[in-house]
C-alpha cells in the first residue's frame, strides 16, 4: 500500500502543513510525497478536490478455509521433559477443540522425544504428530521453523497454540510468515467468538492500560502466543489412549545456520516466575529497595521465587525480570504473597489466577484485599521478619 498524488492536485498546499511528518513537498506546482511518509492518511483528508488515494500493491490471498481443522498445542520441550506452558495449553485447547467440533493435536519436535507423547495424550490431546531428528535435539530456529512450516502445509491445522516464552516467541512469527497468516503475541486469555465462531485472542495492548481482542478472518491458521501460567494445567488421564503420526524430518545439518556450543542456566531460581509454586512479590509499599530484603528472606524460608510489582521494577528496586502484571510475566504459583502491593488491575491480571493469595498491606482499603484470599492489615517491616521467623521455626521442627 502507498500514498499518491494524482493529476488532479491544484497545487493549493493544504496537504503540506497536516503532514505530521513533513513528508509532504511541493514540486513544480504539484505536492510531492517523500520517503518519510507513513501512510497515515492526514493528507487524504484535506485534499480539497481527492486527488491524495492510497494505492493497493497487493491482493489479499483467498484460502479455501474448509481445508484447516482440528487445533494444534506446541509442546515445548527442556530438560527431556514437556514445559509446563505446552501442558497448560492443552488444557485449553481441549476447550476449543470441543467447541469446534474438532480434534486436539500436541507438536512434539526433537530427539527421542517419543516416550513424552504419553504425557501429552494423558493432557487431553487425540493425536501427537512426532518429529525426531538428530539435528532438532536442541532446538534451533533453522531446523523448527522448517519443520513445523511443513508440518501446517501438509495437515493443514485450523489453529495453532504456542507458548510466550523465548523459543515460542522466536518460532511462531517465523511459522506465520513462511505460511502468510496472522499472529497474536502475548495473549493472556483465549475463547471462541460467539458470532463468528473464530478464536478470540485477548492481549494487553498500550503499555497494559486496555485489554485487546483480535480475530484472524481471512487467514490460517489462526496462531498465537499464550503467556505461562495463564492457564491451570488440566489433571493427567493416563488411562487416555490417542494416535501418534511419525513424520520423518527433511531437515538436514547444512540446513541449520547455528551451532549449539553449550547451555549456561543462569537466574535458574530466583527469576523463574513461571515455574515457581510459591511466590513472595514486594511492591512500592515496601518503602525503599533496601527492604527487599524482607520479601527475599520469606521467599526463601518458603523455597519460593522473588516477584515485583511494576511500580517496584519502574523505580529500579527490581530487574524487570522479577515483574509480576500485565507488562511483566503471568504467574499461577500453588500461594503468591503480595507484600506492599495496592492491587492495580494490570498486576492482578497477571496473579489472579493463583491457588492462595495472601496480602499484607497498611492500607485496610486497598484493591488487593477484595481478591486475596487472607489478608493482613500492618507494617511490612513488622509482619515479614515475623512470618519468616515463624516459617523458620516450623520448617526446623
Amino acid at each position: 500500500m502507498a500514498i499518491e498524488v494524482t493529476q488532479e492536485c491544484i497545487g493549493c498546499s493544504a496537504c503540506v502543513p497536516v503532514c505530521p511528518f513533513g513528508a509532504i513537498e511541493m514540486q513544480e506546482g504539484k505536492a510531492y510525497i517523500t520517503e518519510a511518509c507513513t501512510m497515515c492518511g492526514a493528507c487524504i483528508d484535506v485534499c480539497p478536490v481527492g486527488a491524495i488515494i492510497r494505492e493497493e500493491e497487493t491482493k489479499v490471498l483467498t484460502i479455501d478455509k474448509t481445508e484447516y481443522k482440528d487445533v494444534w498445542v506446541y509442546i515445548e520441550v527442556a530438560a527431556g521433559a514437556p514445559r509446563k506452558v505446552g501442558l497448560e495449553l492443552l488444557g485449553q485447547g481441549r476447550k476449543l477443540a470441543d467447541e469446534m467440533g474438532q480434534k486436539l493435536a500436541g507438536v512434539l519436535i526433537g530427539d527421542k522425544v517419543e516416550g513424552l507423547a504419553k504425557e501429552v495424550l494423558a493432557a487431553g490431546a487425540d493425536q501427537v504428530y512426532l518429529v525426531e531428528a538428530p539435528e532438532l535435539a536442541h532446538y534451533n530456529t533453522d531446523g523448527y521453523t522448517a519443520t513445523f512450516t511443513d508440518l501446517i502445509k501438509t495437515y493443514k491445522p485450523s489453529v495453532i497454540l504456542l507458548g510466550a516464552t523465548n523459543d515460542g516467541r522466536d518460532l511462531a512469527p517465523r511459522i506465520a510468515c513462511r505460511v502468510g497468516t496472522g499472529l497474536v503475541a502475548d495473549c493472556t486469555d483465549l475463547g471462541i467468538d460467539e458470532s463468528t465462531g473464530l478464536v478470540a485472542w485477548t492481549r494487553p495492548a498500550f503499555g497494559g492500560n486496555i485489554m485487546a481482542t483480535i480475530l484472524c478472518p481471512d487467514q490460517r491458521p489462526q496462531m498465537g502466543t499464550v503467556r505461562p501460567s495463564v492457564f491451570k494445567r488440566p489433571e493427567p488421564d493416563y488411562s487416555k489412549v490417542g494416535e501418534i503420526i511419525r513424520v520423518t524430518s527433511k531437515v538436514k545439518g547444512s540446513d541449520i545456520r547455528t551451532k549449539l556450543i553449550d547451555i549456561i542456566h543462569v537466574c535458574t531460581v530466583s527469576c523463574n516466575l513461571e515455574e515457581a509454586e510459591i511466590i513472595v512479590s514486594g511492591g512500592r509499599g515496601l518503602g525503599k529497595a533496601e527492604n527487599f530484603c524482607l520479601v527475599e528472606a520469606l521467599a526463601e524460608v518458603l523455597g519460593g521465587t522473588v516477584g515485583a510489582s511494576r511500580a517496584a521494577v519502574d523505580a529500579g528496586w527490581k530487574p524487570h525480570l522479577h515483574q509480576v502484571g500485565q507488562t511483566g510475566k503471568t504467574v499461577g504459583p500453588k500461594i503468591y504473597f503480595a507484600c506492599g502491593i495496592s492491587g492495580a488491575i494490570q498486576h492482578l491480571a497477571g496473579m489472579s489466577s493463583s491457588d492462595i493469595i495472601i496480602a499484607i498491606n497498611k492500607d485496610p482499603e486497598a484493591p488487593i484485599f477484595k481478591m486475596a484470599d487472607f489478608g493482613i492489615v500492618g507494617d511490612i517491616q513488622e509482619v515479614l521478619p515475623l512470618l519468616t521467623e515463624a516459617f523458620r521455626k516450623i520448617k526446623n521442627s
